[in-house]
């Protein structure tokens, strides 16, 4: 088919929702081969070929509708990457977009695994775990509770490891649950603001501090751009002696509201921490802003309030007048801010190796899309070196995306296998084979 039939309403297209793939395939697989491939995952309704309206053929991409979602989500998770005909390129299977969207991206994998439901406030998080575990395996579940009571608002959210997951949850769920979707977090709704490069965020209920008025307390709010973890933000903030909590706040959603609380059990190291830690890049290219804020202590007899000024000024004095601002003052043994890795991430790299020559004959090149935002080009050398033959990294303006062109295909498709679906220094990253540049296009030549 060549387009979509006209007698066929969007509704019905779009019906249920998350229920038709986009794919990305050779021009010469035809809509026959992609029905025989697709078949195995569910009810077909339809296949259509795009086609060149002149020449009638086919322009590499193709829709599939399912007549179920979870029946599509599967078949897109199984057949992403995949060959379907010797001698063509990996396919790229994606949820297509509803056809009344105004976006102008793909649907992300992240947008199809979290579910909103009604339950009983009588329900805790762990009866909600047990109630949808059997749909799938759940990466955390969270209930909205009243900020000032502490009660269930008889309202939670579930989010699964695969789309597929999600939507099976919502198709087979008891009905009075009423399980749907839930609404991608928006640029809107976030309560990050930038100023200056450095990342400032809502610290809610934690009433910030003006330490350049005396007001210095134990308790410090960290706010960040990069989607940090709770892991991460331990382990920076433990280098200074003395911590005695941490907590990486999240909303209903159970999403980082890009900010968290640490308290020390003494006011020098807090003092400590604030003047080493903020502004520091972590990861690079990441400014962290570190503010404190009330801890609740009753600092207002004259006496008190001497003695927090006299702990602040000598904590000040080290600060200013010790090693460099790069290192933090440590007991034995402790590593300084400055030896952490530059490269956070889940996957074991391999040693750095050199880049190729920038005149070497690019043999395959990768294209990256990366979520929230693209990785500063020096960490994504540092990153895709390591595999070998790397000639150089490009990414394009204003979009989030990437190439990195190599001179040996065996290193590239190394690098496609260990760093697809990964994250580094916060940014999750899917790597594919990137389409090569076509030879009948009377545009200017590629540079990348």
């Amino acid at each position: 088919m060549e387009e979509y039939p006209t007698k066929q309403g969007t509704e019905n297209l779009d019906d249920p929702p998350n229920s038709r793939l986009f794919v990305v395939t050779s021009r010469s697989i035809t809509e026959d081969e992609l029905r025989d491939s697709f078949s195995v995952f569910g009810d077909i309704q339809g296949v259509w070929v795009v086609k060149d309206k002149q020449t009638k053929e086919s322009k590499g991409i193709c829709y599939v509708k399912f007549s179920k979602s979870s029946q599509a989500c599967l078949a897109m998770e199984e057949m992403h990457g995949k060959v379907l005909m010797d001698g063509t390129k990996p396919i790229k299977v994606f949820i297509a977009q509803s056809r009344s969207s105004t976006r102008h991206r793909d649907v992300e994998d992240e947008e199809l695994t979290r579910i909103f439901v009604m339950i009983p406030k009588t329900f805790s998080e762990e009866d909600l775990k047990n109630t949808f575990k059997e749909y799938g395996d759940i990466e955390y579940c969270v209930i909205i509770k009243n900020k000032f009571t502490g009660e269930s608002k008889g309202l939670g959210y579930v989010r699964y490891y695969k789309p597929s997951q999600a939507a099976v949850a919502i198709e087979n769920c008891d009905k009075t649950y009423r399980a749907i979707l839930a609404e991608p977090r928006t640029k809107a709704s976030t309560t990050e603001e930038y100023t200056g490069g450095t990342a400032r965020a809502d610290p809610g209920n934690y009433p910030v501090m003006d330490y350049r008025s005396g007001d210095f307390t134990r308790c410090l709010m960290m706010s960040t751009r990069a989607a940090l973890t709770q892991e991460q933000i331990f382990a920076l903030f433990d280098i200074i002696p003395g911590m005695e909590y941490c907590e990486l706040q999240r909303d209903a959603y159970g999403m980082s509201k890009g900010h968290a609380l640490i308290r020390y059990s003494n006011l020098g190291s807090a003092v400590y921490a604030k003047e080493k830690l903020n502004g520091f890049e972590y990861p690079p290219g990441n400014r962290l802003a570190v503010n404190f804020v009330d801890d609740g202590e009753d600092r207002s007899s004259p006496v008190g309030r001497m003695a927090m000024q006299f702990v602040a000024a000598q904590m000040m004095s080290a600060v200013w007048n010790g090693p460099s601002t790069s290192q933090v003052m440590k007991p034995p043994g402790y590593p300084t801010v400055s030896s952490i890795s530059r490269i956070q991430t889940d996957v074991n790299l391999p040693p750095l190796k050199k880049l190729a020559p920038p005149d070497s004959k690019a043999k395959e090149r990768l294209f990256v899309v990366f979520s929230p935002s693209p990785l500063p080009m020096d960490v994504l050398e540092d990153v895709f070196c390591r595999f070998g033959s790397l000639i150089e990294v490009h990414l394009v303006p204003g979009r989030k995306v990437g190439y990195m062109k190599y001179s040996d295909k065996q290193c590239a498709d190394e690098a496609m296998a260990a760093l697809h679906g990964r994250i580094v220094n916060g940014v999750k990253m899917k790597v594919m084979l990137a389409d090569p540049p076509r030879e009948e296009s009377h545009k200017r030549p590629r540079t990348y």
